[in-house]
């Protein structure tokens, strides 16, 4: 967990919590370290990540993943991924330079985002994750 996230809940005190205080929306953000250097470089494997991590949350997709590769500098160099949901989007940058990943899921359908963390980790081979959740609101 980052130092700057807080203290996590469980996916079942999160989905209370979502359910008892009505919450708009939800968000994890993840952060991937020591990914596997050839996943998160592929652009069909991102491609495919993103249609697979729907399937496992159980979000309905709209449209076509987005995955566009750009960066000026080697630090920010990679792929970029938006992936529209009925109820938002999942988001990613992939920064091949450092074998980092960033990966946010938004949306107002709940959904456990431990178990979301973890299938990206094990997906992209990260031996170092990290993640927060945030309830939107306003």
């Amino acid at each position: 967990m980052s130092p700057y996230a807080g203290s996590l809940i469980s996916d079942e005190e999160c989905m209370k919590k979502y359910n008892d205080e009505n919450h708009w929306g939800l968000m994890v953000s993840i952060d991937l370290g020591e990914c596997d250097h050839e996943r998160i470089s592929s652009k069909e494997v991102i491609t495919q990540f993103a249609i697979d991590v729907c399937k496992e949350i159980d979000m309905k997709r709209y449209g076509e993943p987005l995955v566009v590769f750009f960066g000026a500098e080697p630090k920010v160099q990679g792929y970029s991924l938006v992936q529209l949901i009925e109820t938002s989007q999942i988001s990613g940058h992939f920064a091949e330079d450092t074998d980092r990943a960033f990966i946010d899921v938004f949306s107002c359908k709940q959904f456990k985002p431990k178990e979301t963390a973890e299938f990206c980790q094990k997906y992209f081979g990260a031996k170092k994750m990290e993640y927060s959740i945030a309830f939107r609101d306003i």
